[in-house]
Order: C-alpha cells, then structure tokens, then sequence
C-alpha cells in the first residue's frame, strides 16, 4: 500500500466538491447572458477545438473510466477492435450528415426525418433517441453513483435514492440556463479532468510496480491479456463484427443523435463542425488505448500483491485506487470519476430538452408563445427530464449486476437501430412513407431482433449475436418501410 493514507468519506466529498465548485463558477461565467439561441445554439459561436476536445469526455463518460479496465480481463484487447471501427463512422458522419444538418439549419437533426417522411416519422425517430439517451445516460450515471455510494455515503448512512437525487440537482444547477453555450466549455474542462485522470493513474500505477514508461508499455503488450484481434466468426468478439458495429454505433450515437451533434452544430461553419470531428476521431484511439493499458496494468498489480478480485469487474479500478494505490490515486480517480459522471450526463438533460421542445412542443414555430413562456415551458421540460433520469437510475440499481458497458452497448443496439434504419432510408432512396404504422414498423423490428438473439444459438448454428445486432435492426426497420411505402402505393393505384 503506497503512501499508507487512504482516503476517508468526507475527503473524497472535498475534493469532489472543489471540482463541482469549479464547474459551477465556468458555468455561470459561460452562460450568464445565454437566450434562447444560446440554449439551444451557442449562437454558432463555439469554437471546434473546444467542442472536439469536449466530446472526448461525452463519448467515454464513466462507462469506459470504469469499465473498460475492469473488462480486460474476460475480453481482452477486443474492445479496440470497435475502436477502429469508431474511426470510420466518425468519417461518415463528418462527410454525409454534417452538410446536410446545416444545408437543412436543422437545430434538432430529427427535423430531417419530419421533411422527409412527415411528422409522424420525426416525432417516432425523436422518441427513439429519447428512450435511448434516457436509458443510456442513467446507466453511465448509475456507474458513477454507484461507485460513490459504495465508498462514501455507505459510510455516512445515507441511502443511494438521496446520493442520486444528490447527483441530479447539481447538474440542474448549472445547466437549466446556460444549454449548450455553457456544455461546450465545461465540458472542455470535464475532458481534461478525465484524460489526466487515466494517465496520472496510469503514472502512479506504474511507479508503484517500480515501471517506467517503455516498461510499461512492454509489459502490456506482452500480456495475455493485450489481445486484439479475434478471428472466430461464430464469436462476438469476431473482428469484422466488432469493427462495422463500431463504425454503425459511432453513426448513430453519434450521426444521429442529439446529443453530440448539438454541439458539433454549435459550430460557425460545416468545415469547422468536421474539424471538430475528425481531431476528435483521432485523439479518442490513443485515450481508448490508455484504458486498455490501465486494466492490464491493475489486473498484474492485484495479481502481485494479492489483492482479491472483485465480484463485479465495474469495481476494480476504484477497489484498487481507493484502498490500495494511496491517497494521490484516489484523488485522480474521484476527479476523473467525478468528470466523466457529469460530463456523461449533464449534456444529456440539455438535448433531450432541445428535441422534446422542437420536435413535440414546436416551440420554434409558436408565434402565441412569447420568449418569457417559451423559457418557462423549456424550465419545466428540463426539470421533468432530470426527474425522469432519477427514476430510471433506481430502476437500474434494482435490476441486476451486468458490467454497464454491456448494457450500454446492448441498449443501443434495440433502440438506435431504427433511427439508423429510418436515416438511411431518408438519405439513399426518395422513397416517400409515412403516417401511423411508422411507429409500429420502428417498434417491431428491435422486437425481432430481441427474439432472434435469445434463439441464435439454436437457429443458426452456434452463432451469437453481438452489437452488429443494431445493423440487422436498421435493415429490418428500413425493409419494413419500404414494404409499407410500397403497399400504400398499390393501394392508392
């Protein structure tokens, strides 16, 4: 044990205090004279270095901080195998759905799906991004508060509903009126807390093992565990799946989502929002590469000192920096804990907010509304949302003990795939569709794809579905339509 002091309840609080206290006073600088088109836009102003170096915190979150180390030791190194596929989708999204966002002067991207296909089909492709962020967001989230209230308000007596409750309300505080203009700096600032939080782990780490940099670097590349590539077909790991669902998630949760492309969209100009893409596609491979090392690295370090595993692999990093590697890695991981939590899902309550306001309320186009109402509503929207978020945290917390990686990862493959279904379709054909069995076509095929991947195995062979699940529930969505675009036609002849 390095430096014998561990850290006790309330010291992890100060200094998860001083990092919020320090978001706070960037929040408030950066939004105090927001409207609504800073809300909503940044007013086009943000600058595509801060939004690129900002995306790196929104795209890893708590999720990879904790549980990409923590899964090295069942898959490996396979994880970066979907990491190189990220590269391509992020090319795609740069190339094809940036232009057309700001051809469009789209403020939520589901407009599109509105222009083409009517609003019934935009409020069925808002409400599947809405289900997905909701659920995707309180899954980073409960990693997170899971993590505090194992190690700190266990402790202290006080039950996970109020440490969550706890969580929500600072978010609320410092982005109910600041939106967008006030996210893309902080989490600038967020970013730069987690990355300094996997590499100083990565430093203090390694000088407990008594390793210098090329010696760390040579043990996790002569580890078992460093292992990349998997060629097994039948596998889940098998290569060319994880490297085009890669590619498809990075699409959709990034292309098609709200969440990212707000901010990208925050940008002056089409050119400097790809700027911000392609850095980011290009930074985010050595950062993924970091965590990878990490879990190696903590794997041998519990190995040499017999530490005993924990049961869930979600809980090794902060089992080990907590009560382990000292106090100065316990400081690192809860500033970088605390960074990828609020960095994961304040943004989340800013876009969900955009979309429900402009794709159900239409606030944009609400001539009887003035500003001062159109605020309030978007307050009480924004406030529902973080009520929401709460509710479906504890729902998590009952649920069950899957590494949440996992379950981030299989949520998207059901509820990203027919936005990813009904995007392809809009762009590749000029195929017209519409009207009410929209929803039920988008609703039906992630159902398919549930009962084809419970009986896989059986039905074909051996074979076990993984995240390219979300390809076959695009096509099943994408099929499904043109069925009905072409039905509807008949009919009408």
């Amino acid at each position: 044990m390095v430096g014998g002091a561990i850290m006790t309840p309330w010291l992890i609080l100060a200094v998860a205090g001083a990092y919020f206290g320090a978001l706070c006073t960037i929040a408030w600088w950066t939004g105090r004279n927001a409207d609504a088109a800073g809300y909503f836009r940044g007013n086009r102003q943000s600058r595509w270095y801060v939004v690129a170096f900002g995306l790196i915190g929104d795209s890893l979150s708590g999720v990879t901080y904790i549980s990409v180390p923590g899964k090295v030791a069942v898959d490996h190194f396979s994880y970066f195998q979907m990491v190189l596929g990220y590269v391509l989708g992020y090319v795609l999204i740069a190339e094809v759905l940036i232009p057309m966002y700001y051809r469009l002067n789209l403020t939520s991207i589901y407009g599109f799906l509105g222009s083409r296909f009517g609003p019934v089909a935009q409020k069925t492709g808002a409400s599947f991004f809405l289900l997905s962020r909701l659920l995707g967001a309180a899954a980073r989230l409960y990693l997170a508060a899971n993590v505090f209230q194992h190690f700190v308000f266990d402790a202290l007596g006080v039950p996970f509903f109020v440490t969550v409750l706890g969580i929500i309300v600072l978010m609320l505080a410092y982005t109910l009126k600041g939106g967008i203009q006030s996210l893309v700096w902080t989490d600038f600032f967020q970013s730069l807390f987690l990355v300094l939080g996997v590499v100083l782990s990565l430093g203090i780490i390694g000088r407990d093992l008594g390793l210098g940099i090329f010696e760390m670097g040579e043990r996790v590349w002569s580890s078992e565990l460093s292992q990349v590539f998997n060629w097994d077909w039948r596998s889940k790991g098998y290569f060319w799946k994880q490297f085009l669902s890669g590619a498809a998630i990075t699409l959709v949760m990034t292309g098609l989502d709200q969440n990212n492309m707000q901010k990208s969209l925050s940008c002056p100009t089409p050119g400097h929002a790809k700027k911000n893409l392609y850095t980011f596609a290009l930074v985010q491979v050595p950062v993924n590469l970091f965590f990878l090392a990490l879990g190696v690295l903590l794997y041998g370090y519990a190995r040499e000192r017999g530490v005993t595993l924990p049961e869930i692999s979600d809980q090794l990093f902060p089992e080990l920096a907590l009560h382990h590697l000292g106090t100065m890695a316990a400081v690192v991981f809860i500033l970088g804990l605390t960074a990828a939590t609020f960095n994961s899902a304040d943004s989340v309550l800013t876009t969900l907010t955009t979309s429900f306001c402009f794709d159900f309320l239409g606030l944009e186009g609400r001539t009887d509304l003035t500003d001062a109402q159109k605020g309030q509503r978007r307050h009480w929207v924004h406030f529902g949302f973080a009520m929401a978020l709460l509710w479906v945290i504890l729902a998590f917390r009952a649920a069950g003990k899957m590494p949440v990686i996992d379950l981030v990862m299989g949520l998207a493959t059901y509820t990203y795939g027919p936005l990813l279904g009904l995007f392809a379709l809009g762009l590749a054909t000029r195929i017209r569709v519409g009207g009410a069995w929209v929803p039920v076509v988008c609703v039906t095929a992630p159902l398919a794809c549930w009962i084809l991947a419970r009986h896989s195995k059986d039905w074909l062979g051996g074979y076990v579905f993984g995240t390219e699940l979300l390809l076959l529930n695009a096509v099943l969505t994408a099929f499904g339509l043109v069925v009905l675009a072409r039905s509807r036609s008949e009919a009408k002849a």
